[in-house]
């Protein structure tokens, strides 16, 4: 296995993993914001108000997006399965 190559498998896998959190996380941070803002219009700064609509809008992304999830994991991975002769050079 050359360098490159390794690089290349490494950041390959990076680029996945990117993938795969990105909208879990620009979700997380939209609702955050929006639960933010909402406490501080109200002046409600209980920690259960700003954590339990977090977890809930969590959840549902979760479950929303697994199948693109699941379909960019199941891809990446019978790419790196798919030919695994070239892992041993």
């Amino acid at each position: 296995m050359t360098p490159e190559f390794a690089v290349h498998t490494v950041s390959e896998a990076l680029m996945v993993t990117f993938w795969l959190s990105l909208p879990l996380l620009a979700l997380a941070f939209a609702v955050g914001i929006a639960i933010n803002l909402v406490q501080i219009a109200t002046s409600i700064q209980d920690a259960a108000v700003g954590t339990i609509p977090r977890l809930a809008a969590f959840f549902v992304g979760i479950l929303l997006l697994l199948p693109y999830m699941f379909g960019k994991l199941s891809t990446y991975t019978v790419g790196v399965l798919g030919d695994l002769g070239r892992y041993a050079k």
